[in-house]
């Protein structure tokens, strides 16, 4: 194959060895001595991590502080060969990963580090570059030290790409990290993966099943890597990262027998987050987008602290957590401190996923300097967003694409998905639903309506809106859907304004026809009033994820009744 004829960092170990030689290769090195680290820290308590700066790591270092655990981050390679353990947080594209390994030395160190058995745990991308190559940006090597190519998902059969959620485990072997792992849900955001084959049986300690089998975790004497995030995997993760570790601080809580098989549907909790009248960030919600109590102050409507309320639905069971910052710094979105620290805050706490939309966007500030949405992207994720959420940018970026036919590469949109990948980058669309007598009477998709318009007509289109719905556009979420996914979105946030605020169910219609237009992973917004609607639209539709939000802010219905409900209806989710 090709691949293997690909030079890697790691070859000079590898290159003059037979498949049987490198399966007997002895990792202990007597020719080769680590130089201890001289630091005042104890030892025992210090983390060394390798941070490239290619995004969100900080859930990881909190993760890490959470069991009792200080950091030293690696500024030169001489820092890796001196680590006492090692924690490789791969984010972001493979080609790119590799390149600033190999520009700053850090992949050779990598290499003798990992050749000499001592302790590492990669994550995610920290477990694809082991291998010898990735199909991601055409054929690009890694470091060359488990056989095989990382390749793409095959969408092909069925299953949406990126793969993004809570999926079991099969455990194949006792790797000492794994324990009680087995038939649990973790947490998976990746579009390429490695294939077990007869050349790597060896180093693979657990499998996941996502349209074919893949590699879920290695493990070779004290070298581990996984491809799911144990930092976003709540209780379940921090276990995994604990045994690593050897954690005396942590008491991981009484594992029941998993019943996991496969990909679970989400729950999500929706905290849309603004400034009140006093300047303070308060959790909100309105019936089409209006936030104000109607009263004869007028005031905001408030429900809580976005930190609080956040960390209050982590420990109900929330899959994930999504902040909407609708107060509007939309002429400086980096001024907008107060969110980035809910951001830093929430992260501190809520291991499982976090989303933050609102003024993602190119911007000039009032001082006349310029600033791309991949910086303002980019301080999100640096805050503890694991993915960004677009609205009104991806519009005209999908309508401008769909009259020209031609990709500029400049839309925020297409920026941060080229840098951080595309399951990064979640679109929210927001659409209207317009009725019509007969589907010629637009040119955008329609659909027949299960309940027909004032006037008895029988079909609709649904109009996309920008500015938090107050304009209409001329693009139909059908055309919006498919623009955005060749764009690079990795996932559609779909609300609907007509739904939003009434508790009257999901609009079944408009899932249907965007789920079934795209092969990225759909998230189902606005409506939901009671359980029911949850299974509703999950047997309904091809939502891989529901998403509320004031029916939990007001306790009307609680998440884990909302779990408890999709388990009678033989729905998996993540208990």
């Amino acid at each position: 194959m090709e691949a293997a004829l690909l030079r890697s960092p790691c070859s000079l170990f590898f290159s003059n060895k037979t498949e049987t030689s490198r399966k007997n290769l002895n990792f202990k090195s007597k020719n080769f001595s680590v130089i201890r680290a001289s630091a005042n820290q104890s030892a025992d308590s210090v983390v060394t991590l390798l941070d490239y700066g290619a995004g969100n790591v900080r859930s990881v270092r909190n993760a890490i502080r959470s069991l009792g655990y200080n950091i030293k981050d690696v500024q030169k390679p001489e820092d890796i060969l001196n680590a006492d353990r090692l924690i490789f947080p791969g984010v972001g594209a493979f080609a790119a990963a590799m390149d600033v390994l190999n520009q700053n030395g850090m992949a050779e160190a990598l290499c003798t580090y990992i050749e000499n058995d001592r302790p590492f745990l990669g994550i995610c991308l920290g477990l694809q570059l082991l291998f010898e190559s990735s199909e991601e940006k055409g054929l690009v090597k890694g470091l060359g030290l488990i056989p095989g190519v990382v390749g793409r998902f095959d969408s092909s059969n069925g299953v949406r790409v990126p793969h993004i959620g809570w999926n079991a485990l099969q455990i194949t072997k006792d790797s000492g990290i794994l324990e009680d792992v087995g038939g649990q849900h973790v947490y998976f955001v990746h579009s390429y993966r490695a294939i077990p084959s007869n050349a790597n049986q060896e180093w693979i300690s657990s499998t996941c099943n996502y349209g074919d089998n893949f590699i879920a975790s290695v493990q070779r004497g004290n070298v581990h890597a996984v491809q799911f995030h144990p930092e976003k995997s709540g209780d379940v993760g921090l276990s995994v990262l604990a045994r690593f570790l050897q954690s005396k601080s942590y008491t991981a809580k009484k594992a029941t027998k998993g019943k996991a098989s496969k990909l679970a549907k989400r729950v999500i909790a929706c905290l849309d987050v603004r400034a009140n009248d006093n300047g303070d960030l308060v959790v909100t919600k309105g019936d089409q987008y209006d936030v104000r109590e109607h009263t004869k102050e007028n005031e905001v409507r408030n429900l809580g602290k976005p930190v609080e309320l956040a960390r209050q639905y982590y420990k109900d069971g929330a899959d994930e957590v999504s902040f909407l910052n609708i107060t509007g710094f939309r002429d400086f979105p980096l001024g907008d401190l107060p969110m980035l620290e809910v951001l830093r805050y929430t992260s501190e706490n809520v291991f499982v996923p976090l989303t933050v939309g609102g003024g993602i966007r190119d911007f000039t500030d009032g001082n006349g300097r310029h600033y791309s949405s991949l910086e303002v992207a980019s301080e999100y994720f640096r805050s503890g967003a694991d993915k960004v959420s677009i609205g009104s940018d991806a519009v005209y970026a999908a309508e401008a694409y769909i009259r020209t036919g031609v990709k500029t590469g400049n839309s925020s949109l297409e920026q941060i998905s080229r840098v951080y990948g595309n399951q990064a980058v979640v679109v929210s669309i927001d659409p209207r639903r317009v009725y019509v007598r007969n589907p010629g009477d637009v040119e955008f998709k329609t659909v027949r309506v299960a309940n027909p318009g004032p006037a008895g007509e029988e079909y609709a289109w649904y109009q996309c809106t920008v500015n938090g719905g107050r304009e209409g556009r001329p693009i139909g979420a059908y055309e919006l859907a498919k623009a955005v996914e060749e764009l690079g979105a990795g996932e559609i946030l779909l609300n609907c304004i007509d739904c939003d605020g009434q508790g009257k169910g999901f609009d079944i219609d408009l899932i249907e026809l965007v789920s079934n237009a795209v092969t990225i992973p759909v998230i189902a917004s606005s409506g939901a009033g009671v359980v029911e609607h949850f299974s509703e639209v999950f047997r309904k539709t091809n939502a891989s994820a529901a998403l509320a939000a004031g029916i939990f802010h007001r306790k009307e219905v609680p998440i884990h009744s909302v779990k408890e409900h999709l388990l009678k209806e033989s729905i998996e989710v993540r208990v």
